[in-house]
C-alpha cells in the first residue's frame, strides 16, 4: 500500500477528510442500526480545495457522541482545517457542555473564533462556514452553524431543516448596525461589504467588525421515525431543495453511498462549488 493510501486510511478511520482523503464511513457501537459517511468533491476553481469534514463516534464517560461537521472555507484552508482540529475539542472541554449544552456550543464556537482571529498571522486573512452536529448516546442531536453549510433531517420520508443560511440579504439590519453595508456590487450576489457572500463565519478578520460568529443552535429528539440527516455544504444546496436531496438518497440505505450519489446528483445539475457532505442514517 502507497504511502497516499495508509495516510488516507488514517484519515477515515478518525473521522478526518479533505481533498486528500475524499471519502470515508464509521458507525456507532452503541446502535448498530447508526452509521454515517461522506464524500468530497473539488469543485471547478482555480484554489485548492477549501471544504473539509469531520466524522466520527467518540466514547467520553459513559456516553457515545457522535461529532459531525462541515467546513467550509472562502480564501483559506488553513481556517477550515483549525477548525476541523480543534472546534469540538473545544465544545467538548466545556464544562457545562453536559447540563447546558447549547450555552457551551455557543461560548465554544465565540473562543475559537477570537483564537482564529489572535492567530491570524499564521492562518491567513480568510474565514470559514460551519455546520456541526452532536449526537449524543444516538438518542438528541444537536446542531450549530454559521454561514450557508446546512443540516436537514428526514423523518417519514419528509425533509427538515435544522439550521439557517446566514446570507447578508437577510441580515442587512444587524450588518448595517455594527456599521457595514450589503451590495451586490460586483456580480449579483449579495455581500457583506460588497466582499462577503454569508453574514457569518468564522475568521475573516479585516471584515469581523461587520460579521457575527454567532450560531444558530438547534435540538430533535431522535425517534424511530427518523431515517437520516444530512450535512452539506452549499455546493449542493445552491442546486437542490431540501427536499430534493432527501429524495435523491432516502432509497440509498448505506450511508457513505448515499453521500456519494447526493455529490454526483449535484454535480449532474452543475455545481461548480466545492461539495462537502456527510449522511447519517438510523435506518
Amino acid at each position: 500500500m502507497a504511502g497516499r493510501d495508509i495516510l488516507n486510511k488514517m484519515k477515515e478511520k478518525v473521522g478526518l477528510s479533505s481533498s486528500s482523503a475524499e471519502t470515508g464511513k464509521g458507525k456507532s457501537k452503541m446502535s448498530k442500526h447508526v452509521t454515517h459517511g461522506y464524500h468530497l468533491v473539488k469543485g471547478k476553481s482555480y484554489h485548492d480545495m477549501e471544504d473539509y469534514v469531520f466524522a466520527q463516534f467518540k466514547n467520553v464517560d459513559d456516553n457515545e457522541l457522535g461529532l459531525f461537521a462541515i467546513f467550509d472555507g472562502h480564501l483559506s484552508h488553513e481556517v477550515p482545517d483549525y477548525l476541523r482540529s480543534h472546534l469540538f475539542e473545544n465544545i467538548l472541554k466545556e464544562p457545562d457542555f453536559w447540563t447546558k449544552t447549547e450555552h457551551a456550543i455557543r461560548k465554544a464556537y465565540r473562543v475559537t473564533d477570537k483564537t482564529i482571529l489572535d492567530k491570524a498571522v499564521d492562518l491567513g486573512r480568510g474565514g470559514s462556514t460551519a455546520v456541526t452536529a452532536i449526537l449524543i448516546n444516538c438518542k438528541k442531536l444537536v446542531v450549530a452553524n454559521v454561514g450557508d453549510s446546512r443540516a436537514v433531517i428526514c423523518k417519514k420520508g419528509v425533509a427538515k431543516q435544522l439550521s439557517i443560511d446566514h446570507e447578508p440579504s437577510k441580515e442587512r439590519k444587524l450588518i448595517e448596525n455594527r456599521g457595514g453595508f450589503v451590495s451586490t456590487f460586483p456580480g449579483d450576489v449579495p455581500r457583506v461589504d460588497g466582499r462577503l457572500a454569508v453574514a457569518r463565519a468564522f475568521g475573516d478578520k479585516s471584515l469581523k467588525e461587520h460579521l457575527s460568529s454567532e450560531p444558530d443552535v438547534f435540538m430533535e429528539m431522535i425517534d424511530c421515525d427518523t431515517e437520516f440527516i444530512i450535512l452539506a455544504s452549499d455546493g449542493i444546496w445552491k442546486v437542490m431543495s431540501n427536499q430534493e436531496a432527501v429524495d435523491c438518497i432516502k432509497n440509498v440505505k448505506d450511508a457513505r453511498a448515499a453521500a456519494k450519489h447526493l455529490n454526483e446528483e449535484a454535480l449532474a445539475r452543475k455545481s461548480t462549488d466545492d461539495i462537502s457532505c456527510i449522511v447519517v442514517r438510523f435506518q
